[in-house]
């Protein structure tokens, strides 16, 4: 396994910015609002010398006592637990504060190699305010500047003087990527700490807990899931700040990652509007789809009120309509490995391929069902079929006039594929090509 930096500081002193800057894109959310990064947030860093896993941490408040606060002392302790080294870093333009000399305390208890970083260090004029941090006891001190790159080298240099070495434990195979998107507070965080069995992800009643898209790899019958935890997606005339757009963009590129997503909606909420653009997202990209109603446990539980509220779900996403929904409360982890059992499932048909034998009866069969509509008084032929794609599956079908087949025999064909196939949860796509062209 790779040696774990974890970079740990209070609020607003630039984590995030150092973060991004040592990892060479920008992964953790930044902003000059304190308080945007809550969960751990992982990357890969690579640079001559060596290699590492960076950790980057929310603002570790240690004399607050609000709930939020504590969560995230817990899961910054948490990332101090599974560092090999670690970052701490303060503030350079702004004074000493009981904070700074609290983490600083604390981290001289854990053993650990520690490196003291002063950060905001933008100018040459600026280097003397790091002799007051000297008042930490503690050396050498590393002045940066992760905005613009200033002294980056050297606390690169020290970072990989201080790593252990890198194990030969290999990482565990992946099987499944799934990303886990939703509006805020519909309970994604929930969902993979009850998949997981921990408390990975820091949980709260506030809506928009959750800033960055955060990996948790979860075992289940001898498989491993990758499960991307995604900030919640917001209403665009919500969407007023910064950070919260860049959550959005975040939480697309979780979807570009993965090869199943679980659009998550709020039993007690109904299917919103903003539900159902979310669900446009994952079937554009082509992605696997469940979708899993959490909080039933919440609701009254007969198989009347299942079936209406499935009626719901179909009548409000009918471009899911291949989707399987699943009725689960992570509170309670009511069939919450039903949704792995079913990923597994769905990226197995993600990857499927059709041979092309068997794929053109299929195409002749359902042509001579329900026959093509004639163009003009012209009739429209399909020659023959191919799959040429896979991660969703795509068929194109050569015509003698691909731009005239009908939105609604297209569908027809699509529907004949997953049928006979038994393709389920994923998106296919089909598209007809002039066979003359292609000669």
């Amino acid at each position: 396994m790779k040696p774990l930096v974890a970079i740990v500081g209070r609020e607003n002193v630039g984590k995030s910015t150092l973060f991004n800057r040592l990892a060479g894109k920008n992964k953790a959310a930044i902003d000059d609002l304190p308080g945007l990064t809550r969960d751990r947030n992982y990357a890969e860093v690579r640079c001559e010398g060596g290699e590492f896993i960076l950790i980057d941490t929310g603002g570790f408040e240690p004399h607050r006592t609000d709930t939020l606060s504590g969560q995230i002392r817990a899961q910054t302790r948490l990332a101090i637990e599974e560092a090999d080294s670690i970052i701490f870093l303060a503030d350079g333009k702004s004074d000493l504060t009981p904070s700074d000399f609290t983490i600083v305390r604390m981290l001289q208890s854990t053993r650990k190699p520690v490196l003291y970083v002063i950060n905001k260090i933008d100018r040459v004029r600026e280097q003397s305010n790091v002799a007051d941090f000297y008042r930490l006891g503690v050396e050498p001190l590393i002045p940066v500047s992760a905005w613009n790159g200033s002294g980056i080298a050297d606390l690169m240099a020290a970072v990989i003087e201080r790593l252990p070495a890198a194990t030969e434990e290999e990482p565990p195979d992946v099987s499944v990527k799934i990303a886990i998107v939703g509006r805020p507070n519909v309970g994604k965080s929930s969902l993979i700490n009850s998949l997981a069995g921990d408390r990975r992800l820091v949980t709260d009643a506030t809506p928009g807990t959750t800033r960055d898209a955060v990996d948790t790899i979860v075992s289940f019958n001898n498989r491993n899931y990758l499960l991307i935890d995604t900030a919640g997606i917001r209403r665009k005339s919500r969407v007023s700040v910064t950070f919260e757009k860049f959550c959005i963009i975040e939480a697309l590129k979780s979807l570009d990652r993965c090869e199943v997503g679980i659009l998550l909606l709020d039993a007690t909420e109904g299917v919103a509007e903003q539900d159902a653009k979310i669900a446009r997202f994952i079937y554009e990209k082509g992605k696997g789809c469940i979708i899993a109603v959490n909080k039933w446990d919440l609701m009254p539980q007969d198989r009347a009120q299942l079936r209406e509220y499935l009626d719901t779900v179909r009548f409000n996403l009918p471009f899911l309509e291949f989707a399987p929904v699943l009725f689960i409360s992570a509170l309670t982890g009511q069939r919450v490995t039903e949704l792995l059992k079913t990923a597994s499932m769905l990226c197995k048909h993600y990857h499927r391929r059709i041979q092309t034998r068997l794929l053109n009866d299929l195409v002749r069969k359902a042509t001579e069902r329900h026959l093509p509509p004639r163009v003009k008084n012209k009739a429209l032929k399909f020659y023959y079929a191919a799959q040429i794609a896979e991660g969703p599956p795509h068929f194109v079908i050569f015509s003698n006039i691909p731009s005239a087949v009908p939105e609604s025999y297209r569908r027809y064909l699509i529907n004949s594929i997953r049928e006979h196939f038994g393709f389920k949860g994923i998106p296919l796509r089909l598209s007809f090509r002039d066979r003359k062209k292609e000669a």
